[in-house]
Parts: structure tokens; C-alpha cells; sequence
């Protein structure tokens, strides 16, 4: 698979290009998106259809087309086919799946379909195995540089009326221009043919259109008279043995039940998260004290000061905290991928159609959002499945409110420190607390996607046509490529930016350095070395040198800055130490585990439960416990629902082409944090 992603020229669609050598020769095959007809209804159907029209700007038209056929659904695809045959290319077409189809007693006489689309070449292959891949590729590099098929009579009264304008349009003006431009009313194509035609040009092409059509929409009766036609070649080249009732189809069918199917779909998505966090945890472990160690290493053989500490806990710690979270993607996406391939994911869409349309969105929707839970970065990304453009920016903003594995460590800690592990009947009131924060974000999510289009993204309902799939054994080399594709894709888009504001925070919490707190730190070691030996000195030690790191932190830029913002947070109950913590976890909320340790006067190397018990005894000026179970909960509701991710807002930001969505979805999310920690802490003191 020698390939290359990039976009297309000023959308985020991916295209995926491709080099193939047959004997000296050299084809380039560009995989454009997929579609059932050249009438468009997503983003990707008008590219795909921009590209084969000549219309992609700084793109050439292709020198031929390869249509990709489902010999399991020879009827849908041929609509297709007999459109492209209409573009004055050549035209070839891979007949996929003939294994499933022969399996499922479909016999297609490939000669036949050959003569009856005008000569064009038909190829059978099963692309899984690769049997009649090469007799594909030889019949690609064998393709003519004009058409010399025949193309077949569909609708001659369209053919007489383009004729008709073509009369009194400019030669450069294609013949199938024209007849797209009297079938696809609203279609900018419609528009360019009109200009044409002059002044009176709408008028002109109304008029044709109420010859041809008369009160049918021109959609409706072009799918009638090319449906027509595709009836009578199947009947010619297709034969259909009686279906056969297996224990695949019962199963097949049972699944597709309402009931069932969804209580399959909860079972899968729990075995699913039960893997991320289950099977990641050896590999996050792994990466974690490979990290520290090699942190400490660093720190160790470098003199101390900037250099070293740049080195250990700005480069090293910053590059940790992006990988550690490698292995729960990949895992996440190798379930997608096995799921998506096997045909499954098509029926989650479909069963949770309902649910999501109460939000005004659709099933497409849920893919993203179980995505979230592992990572909001390639769940965003995977918004580009969503055809309509309010739904895919709908949903991209309600999936930052999933409960990503970033939160985790800060539920962890706050949760097992200050709620009480007690039992509310026969659960944990620790796992309930738990439970509700996930709870909490999926129904922020939704109310937020319900919101959205409901003001600013109000349309018409999405419409949901989807072909279920047969079920499938995935392709083991497609999964791979697919996944070291996905992990490509996270350690660049998502790496680089959370390595960066890594570094930026390490900065603000070391600089300025107070050269007083150092010397009374030597001062003071040199006091304790005189009375204390062995064990005793070197704890003695460690605990001077983190009061000192917390003395530095406190007047370091990111100390200041707590102190500044401090009034803004103390209506949460928040002092300076956690409105700095907080500051410091805009960019990635997982860092404020580690700036806690640091404000709290515990070293890098202190476990969970010394930061615990520090955050236990913290007390404000006047003696008052700082952490109250009101305050607790409100920080909670906080970090569940605020945007503190660098990298999210920088692929919101790409997704969506524009800066408006990322600034309103921080904006929106901070807000809802703030509001739901004040109501929390406000009324929990009452």
C-alpha cells in the first residue's frame, strides 16, 4: 500500500492517493470518498462528484475511472456506473465480493454485464484474498485514453433536451454538464448553466425542465427511468438462488432486533471499555516508569538547575504525558476497526438512531461519542463520517464532554480522598460518585448537541439512510495499516501540541527563581546535617527541598498567576494553590495532578496517597479545611464538564476549518464548569 493522505484543497476531507506499476507503466489512483449517485448530499459525495465532473479546484480531471462494485448489492451499484458511463471518460469496474455472493448463491455473468454497459471492462475480485487483483491492475494500465464505450439509451428525452441547449451554450460546455444542470435543480452546476445561457437562463432551463418532468421532482423520475433500466440488465446477467435460512442469518437477524440488539450493543461496548482500561494499564504502566526513570536518570547525571530540570520534567515528562495514553487509543481503534470492517458498527448507527434523533442528531453520532470516552482528538476525527455539516459541528462539540481517560486521574485522586468508600446497599458510594460524572457528561454532551441545534444550528432533522452490511471477517493487513495509520495521526496532531504546552507550563512554574528561598534552602540543609544522620537526614532533606519547590512555584509566573485569578475562583472555594493547579491544566487537565504535588509541597516521586493525605490537611489562613466535600464535588463537576485540552481545540479547530467553533466550545464549557462548581459549592456550604 504505497500511499499518501492529505486534504482536499480547502475542506478536511481526506483523500488517499496511490502508486501502481504494471510492467513500465505507472498509474496514480486517488480514492475518492463514496457515493451512490453523482446527485450529492455530503461533503464527501460533492467532492467525490467535484473530482469525476472536473470541478475540484487546483485538481485535473481524472484520465478514467475505476467504479468498485458490491457483487452483493449489483443494484445499487449499477445507478452509479450507468452515470459515470454518461461523463466522456473511460471507464472500467471492479466487481468486489464475488466470494460473498457466490456464498449467498448470487451467480453474475460478468460477459454479459460487460456487453450490456457498452463494452466497458468488468473485472471480479475478492479484494480480502486478492484473487483477480492482477487481471484488475492489467486491465488498468490497459485502459484507453478516450472512451470507446457505447453508452447505453437510458432517457433519450433527456439526451433530445441537452441537445437542444447545448445549441445555444459555448462548445467548452460538456454535454453532461447539461443534463446534471437540468436534474440537480438547486446545484451550483445548475447555476454556471443558467449564467450561460444569458439573462433569461433560469427561466430557460425551467422551462425545459417542466417539458421533461411536469410536476415530478427531476430526482424522482431520473432514479425511475435509471432503475428502470438497471431491472432489465439484472434480469439479463444476475441470477439469485432461494435465500437459505443459516444460523448466520438467524443471528444476523436477532441482532437486528430492537430489544436484543441493543442489549448486544451495551454488552460489546462494555467489553470494549473493560479492554481499553484493563489491557492499556501493563502498556501505560510500562511507558509511565520507563518515563520516570529515564526522567530521573537525566536529572541525576545533570548538574542541577534549568537545564536539567528542562530536560527531566519539561521535554521528558512532557513527551510521557502524550504517549502514556498511546496504548488505550490503539486499543480503542482496533475494537473500531474490527467492529467497523465485521459490519457491526453500521447496526450500533442503526439501533441507536432514536436515542440520538430525541437530540436532533442521528445514529451516525454515536460513533463519535463512545470514541470520546478513550480520547475526544480521534473521536472528533471521526465526526467525517456525518454527511451534514450541523450534525458533524453538533456532535463535534457535545464529544468534548465524554469522560476521556485525561479525567481519570484527577477523579481518582479526589474521589478517593474525600468521598467516603462506604456501601449505598449493594454498591460503592466511591463507584456511584464515579458513575455519575460519567452520567453527568453524556447528558451535558446531548443537551449540548439538543442546544445547538435548536439555535445555531438549526435545520431540518438529519436524514439516515444506511445499507446494513453483511457481516464479515475483517482483513488482518487493512486493521494494521488502519491502526499505525490512526497511532500516526495522534503522536502528530495530538503529540505535538500537548509536548509544547508542556514545555510552556514547565516554564511559567520555574521561572522566575527566587535566589533567597535557595539560600535559606542550603541554610537550612546545612542545619539539619549537623543534627541528623542515615535515615532521618534524608527525609529531613526531601521535606526541605519540596517546602522550597513550593516557596518557588508560589512566586514563579504560574504562582502569580494563581494569586492574580485567585478572586475569580474563591466564590468555588478555590485558593491560589488549586486556581494555579487549574490554570496550569487548561492545556492538558492530567497536569494537575502533578502541579498539585508540587503546590502541596510533595515531590515529583510521592505516591497517590501522600498527595492525599496532603490535600486532607491543607488549611486556609484563617484554619478552615481548603478541601470540603462541597468544594470536592464542585471541582469535580468542573473538570467534567470545562474544556482543558489543548489538543481537542486544535483539532476542533481543523475539523471544522474555522476558529469560531473552538473559541465558542471553550468558552461554552469553561462556563458551564464554572456555573456548576459555584451552584455546587454555594449550596453544599449552605
Amino acid at each position: 500500500m504505497r500511499q499518501r493522505t492529505g486534504n482536499y484543497p480547502g475542506v478536511t476531507v481526506e483523500k488517499h492517493l496511490g502508486i501502481t506499476r504494471v510492467g513500465d507503466i505507472e498509474l496514480e489512483l486517488i480514492d475518492l470518498p463514496g457515493m451512490f449517485a453523482l446527485s450529492a448530499h455530503s461533503l464527501e459525495e460533492r467532492i467525490a462528484a467535484d473530482v469525476v465532473l472536473g470541478r475540484m479546484p487546483d485538481m485535473d480531471r481524472p484520465a478514467g475511472i475505476l467504479a468498485v462494485v458490491d457483487a452483493t448489492h449489483l443494484y445499487q451499484g449499477l445507478y452509479l456506473v450507468q452515470q459515470l458511463l454518461e461523463l466522456d471518460l473511460p471507464v472500467m469496474v471492479a466487481l468486489t465480493m464475488t466470494d460473498a455472493a457466490i456464498a449467498s448463491g448470487i451467480a453474475i455473468d460478468s460477459m454479459a454485464l460487460e456487453q450490456r454497459l457498452g463494452g466497458v471492462r468488468v473485472c471480479p475480485v475478492v479484494a480480502t484474498t486478492g484473487q483477480g487483483l492482477d487481471e484488475l491492475k492489467l486491465a488498468l494500465s490497459e485502459l484507453p485514453d478516450a472512451p470507446r464505450h457505447v453508452v447505453p439509451p437510458i432517457w433519450g428525452e433527456l439526451g433530445a433536451a441537452s441537445e437542444e441547449l447545448a445549441k445555444t451554450l459555448p462548445a467548452t460546455v460538456p454535454r453532461f454538464e447539461i443534463e446534471r444542470a437540468l436534474i440537480d435543480v438547486d446545484s451550483e452546476l445548475a447555476q454556471e448553466v443558467a449564467e450561460y445561457l444569458g439573462d433569461d437562463g433560469a427561466d430557460q432551463l425551467a422551462n425545459m425542465r417542466e417539458r421533461l418532468f411536469g410536476s415530478d421532482p427531476p430526482l424522482a423520475k431520473e432514479a425511475r427511468q435509471r432503475y428502470s433500466w438497471v431491472r432489465e440488465v439484472m434480469n439479463e446477467v444476475q441470477q439469485a438462488a432461494p435465500a437459505i435460512t443459516t444460523w448466520g442469518s438467524r443471528t444476523r437477524h436477532f441482532i437486528n432486533q430492537p430489544v436484543p440488539g441493543t442489549i448486544g450493543l451495551f454488552l460489546v461496548m462494555a467489553v470494549v471499555f473493560q479492554a481499553v482500561f484493563a489491557w492499556a494499564t501493563p502498556l501505560m504502566d510500562a511507558i509511565d516508569s520507563n518515563t520516570a526513570a529515564i526522567g530521573a536518570f537525566m536529572a541525576q547525571n545533570l548538574p542541577a538547575g534549568a537545564l536539567s530540570s528542562f530536560i527531566a520534567d519539561g521535554v521528558i515528562a512532557g513527551v510521557g504525558s502524550v504517549i502514556v495514553f498511546l496504548p488505550q487509543i490503539l486499543i480503542l481503534f482496533l475494537f473500531i476497526i474490527v467492529l467497523e470492517d465485521s459490519g457491526y458498527l453500521a447496526r450500533a448507527a442503526y439501533l441507536m438512531d432514536r436515542t440520538m434523533r430525541s437530540v436532533g442528531l442521528s445514529g451516525q453520532s454515536i460513533i463519535p461519542m463512545i470514541s470520546s470516552f478513550a480520547c475526544a482528538v480521534p473521536g472528533i476525527m471521526s465526526t467525517r463520517v456525518i454527511p451534514n455539516r450541523r450534525d458533524r459541528i453538533a456532535t463535534i462539540l457535545a464529544a468534548p464532554f465524554m469522560t476521556c481517560s485525561a479525567r481519570l486521574p484527577v477523579y481518582a485522586l479526589l474521589i478517593a480522598a474525600f468521598v467516603p468508600a462506604t456501601n449505598v446497599g449493594f454498591m460503592n458510594l466511591q463507584g456511584i460518585v464515579l458513575f455519575g460524572l460519567y452520567l453527568l457528561g453524556i447528558v451535558a454532551g446531548l443537551l449540548t448537541a439538543l442546544l445547538l441545534r435548536k439555535s445555531a444550528l438549526h435545520g431540518p432533522k438529519p436524514t439516515f439512510a444506511l445499507m446494513l452490511p453483511e457481516f464479515r471477517r475483517p482483513n488482518l493487513q487493512t486493521v494494521l495499516v488502519q491502526l499505525y495509520g490512526r497511532a500516526k495521526i495522534f503522536l502528530k496532531r495530538a503529540g505535538t501540541v500537548v509536548f509544547a504546552v508542556a514545555v510552556v507550563i514547565w516554564a511559567l512554574a520555574y521561572y522566575p527563581r527566587a535566589t533567597d528561598i535557595q539560600a535559606n534552602l542550603e541554610q537550612q540543609q546545612a542545619l539539619v546535617a549537623n543534627r541528623l544522620a542515615g535515615a532521618e537526614l534524608e527525609t529531613a532533606w526531601a521535606q526541605l527541598e519540596n517546602d522550597a519547590a513550593a516557596a518557588q512555584l508560589e512566586q514563579s509566573f504560574l504562582g502569580r498567576a494563581g494569586k492574580f485569578i485567585e478572586p475569580v475562583f474563591k466564590p468555588l472555594g478555590w485558593d491560589w494553590k488549586i486556581s494555579s493547579a487549574v490554570i496550569a491544566s487548561f492545556p492538558a487537565r492530567e497536569v494537575v495532578v502533578a502541579v498539585l504535588g508540587t503546590v502541596y509541597a510533595v515531590g515529583d516521586e510521592a505516591d497517590e496517597a501522600t498527595l492525599t493525605e496532603r490535600l486532607k490537611s491543607a488549611r486556609h489562613s484563617d484554619g478552615t479545611p481548603v478541601f470540603t466535600l462541597p468544594m470536592v464535588i464542585g471541582l469535580l463537576i468542573f473538570y467534567a464538564c470545562c474544556l482543558q485540552c489543548a489538543a481537542t481545540i486544535a483539532v476542533i479547530k481543523r475539523e471544522t476549518n474555522s476558529w469560531r467553533w473552538p473559541i465558542f466550545a471553550w468558552t461554552y464549557m469553561t462556563a458551564l464548569g464554572y456555573l456548576g462548581a459555584l451552584a455546587a459549592y454555594q449550596l453544599g456550604t449552605v
